[in-house]
């Protein structure tokens, strides 16, 4: 199994203020960790493009995509694929790397879309995917408004029952901190809620398949507990095994 993995990574810029002077200085880091680790654990391929180097390093053909059984989105927003340097700042046209990506789930592609600030509506509505090309062969529908639930007391899921894409068994799961609010659609099935909410949904598209999580795979919405759960792992490999039509 290959995996590209997009987004996931960010710059923090800090002021230090001490009393009259200040200074600031600025650092680079990059998340998904132990997602990264579970799929890896399973002798699977993890091209993890950051952010900043999708313009560059996404293939923007459906062909370019097919090298990969999974493409997996995490907190990175609608616009880093569209407006790519070239677009925003040479006025030059270029494929439009959203359409490319649903083209190759449409011929058989898998897709899933992970939470975040910056995934489906996100903070402020920046995500912006509801207004993409992705809206329409996603399992849920997006928000066009801030989507973000945030529960600092924990808010655990509830499987609505047995499916490939799950871990085996029905036991409690350690509860979140936050989601993105999407809402069910016909077209979709959701395994697990979160609130009232879908937490995971999966969808047959043309071919391909569609997933989401509407959680983080990481800090802050998913909590040690979360990442130290014993069936972290086996939650990712079973829902892009089954994303990729490896049930």
């Amino acid at each position: 199994m290959k995996i590209l993995l997009l987004g996931e990574s960010w710059f923090i810029h800090l002021i230090h203020q001490k009393g009259f002077d200040s200074f600031t200085n600025s650092e680079y880091q990059e998340g998904g960790h132990e997602f990264k680790a579970a799929l890896l654990a399973q002798g699977w391929e993890v091209d993890h493009v950051p952010a900043h180097r999708i313009a560059e390093r996404m293939p923007t053909t459906a062909d370019g995509l097919r090298q990969y059984d999974c493409v997996v989105i995490s907190d990175v927003g609608a616009n880093t694929f569209l407006l790519t340097p070239n677009v925003f700042s040479n006025s030059a046209s270029e494929p439009n790397r959203l359409t490319a990506l649903r083209d190759y789930v449409e011929t058989g592609g898998a897709l899933l879309m992970v939470g975040g600030y910056l995934s489906f509506a996100g903070i402020e509505g920046k995500a912006r995917y509801g207004q993409s090309p992705l809206a329409d062969i996603l399992p849920v529908e997006l928000l066009t408004t801030d989507d973000r639930v945030e529960a600092p007391e924990g808010i655990p899921p509830r499987v609505l029952g047995v499916h490939p894409a799950l871990p085996d068994g029905q036991q409690q799961w350690p509860g979140l901190l936050g989601y993105n609010r999407t809402r069910q659609r016909p077209e979709g099935k959701v395994l697990v809620e979160v609130g009232a909410d879908p937490l995971i949904a999966v969808r047959q598209v043309g071919a391909g398949r569609t997933g989401v999580f509407t959680s983080d795979l990481a800090p802050h919405w998913a909590p040690p507990p979360f990442l130290a759960w014993s069936d972290y792992p086996q939650l990712w490999v079973r829902l892009i095994s089954w994303l990729a039509a490896r049930d």
